[in-house]
């Protein structure tokens, strides 16, 4: 959520950067600033009135001490007409608040300077490419008719269990995911980070404090009997963890990374995009997290958007690193890299992971801080990115290393699936 102050100061400035992220309804900047007007004013009012109140209420002390009993009666009075007025006042700024307070969060985060303009996929700018497209054997096939040869993977029980969206792994496939989620946990603690599981299902709380709510409820599957969320991303209650916290400088950075089952309901429609393992409505992620000093959060970004790239380069997959333009950006983002890595046998480029800079968007809403040198409290910069995200990388694990023989896993998975193939 961006800051009352800052929209206030930087009206122009604040119009400027989201029309770089494509926002329509621009006017609304106006009417938030107007309703901050106002209920600046109610703020005025109200504490010109508790002043007043006080000021008679130690009148009626000083008259009492002088024995002038009706002149203090009439001032009770007069407190009594006031804290009618008080009442209606302390209303009015509530109702005010509630409503300045509903317009700021329909504001997304303002892009980076560095953002790309532009509105689509199409407008994201290549940073760099890695690794080497693998040349297949004769024959080579997408990953659903891999799944279904090493029967690994079945979206026909997985339908019948649930409904289209929601693989079941088997077997191999099973340990394959297993393996893999094993292997990005390591990679991440031994980076430095600590490892969570938490909780599927969130309260709307949570849900509000990344900013899934209210731009996501959309995507999401909801619980209404307990009215919980269930998680589109550890992201959402790994953030939360230190939601109304205080930190010292000390403590910073924050780095955290958990295994969670994801759920969205946006799985998309039909179509090669959406077919096997691209696009599911229930699938393993491992995520990082970090919660640092303002001042450090583009070199933090850096550091993560390279530890992901490591991760590809022992994975052994080619891939690339895009700047999303201010058009294809998320709602929280100030800035965002996506990586892909290539599909050799569907011969295009699979979006695997996001690593993204909030700076305080949603430390602002979560009232995540800091006390810095100086005693002075700070919002803390939130950043997250996926390290991995499973159903595509193991798509084009499948796909980029089928061989005669089977599918031949990179060394460093090896050891955790306990084979060099899958056959």
């Amino acid at each position: 959520m961006l800051q009352i102050n800052f929209i206030r100061q930087n009206p122009a400035l604040v119009k400027e950067r989201l029309t770089a992220k494509n926002f329509a309804a621009i006017e609304l900047v106006d009417k938030i600033i107007a309703l901050d007007e106002q209920t600046r004013k109610l703020k005025v009012e109200t504490e010109t009135l508790q002043a007043n109140m006080n000021a008679t209420s130690k009148e009626i002390g000083m008259l009492m001490g002088k024995g002038e009993k009706e002149a203090a009666e009439a001032k009770k009075l007069e407190v009594s007409q006031l804290k009618s007025q008080q009442q209606t006042l302390n209303q009015q700024l509530v109702d005010a608040e509630k409503i300045l307070q509903d317009e700021i969060v329909k504001l997304p985060n303002l892009p980076h300077t560095s953002v790309p303009l532009g509105k689509t996929p199409a407008d994201n700018v290549v940073v760099r490419e890695g690794g080497t497209k693998p040349t297949l054997l004769a024959g080579a096939v997408p990953h659903w008719e891999l799944i279904i040869k090493y029967d690994i993977v079945d979206f026909e029980t997985g339908a019948k269990i649930t409904g289209s969206g929601f693989p079941l792994y088997k077997g191999k496939g099973a340990k394959l995911q297993r393996s893999l989620i094993q292997y990005f946990l390591d990679y991440n603690t031994a980076a430095g980070y600590t490892e969570y599981l938490p909780p599927l299902m969130v309260n709307e709380a949570t849900a509000y404090g990344t900013g899934q709510l209210p731009d996501k409820e959309g995507q999401m599957y909801h619980a209404t009997a307990d009215n919980f969320y269930l998680i589109p991303t550890a992201e959402v209650p790994v953030t939360n963890i230190y939601r109304d916290e205080i930190l010292k400088e000390t403590d910073l950075p924050v780095k955290m990374t958990a295994y969670t089952p994801c759920f969205r309901r946006e799985a998309g429609s039909f179509g090669a995009d959406v077919r096997g393992l691209n696009r599911v409505h229930q699938f393993d992620k491992v995520e990082i997290i970090q919660l640092v000093h303002p001042d450090k959060s583009y070199e933090t970004l850096d550091a993560m958007v390279a530890h992901v790239e490591k991760l590809l380069q022992l994975l052994e997959l080619p891939y690339r690193i895009l700047r999303l333009c201010g058009g294809d950006m998320g709602f929280t983002s100030a800035l965002t890299y996506d990586f892909e890595v290539y599909s050799a046998a569907q011969q295009k480029w699979l979006e695997v992971s996001s690593v993204s800079n909030f700076e305080t968007f949603q430390t602002n809403r979560m009232k995540i801080r800091f006390k810095d040198g100086g005693g002075k409290t700070q919002l803390l910069h939130s950043l997250n990115g996926s390290s991995l995200a499973l159903p595509r990388i193991v798509a084009c694990l499948l796909e980029n290393n089928q061989t005669a023989e089977g599918i031949m896993l990179p060394a460093v998975l090896q050891p955790y699936f306990g084979a060099t193939t899958i056959d």
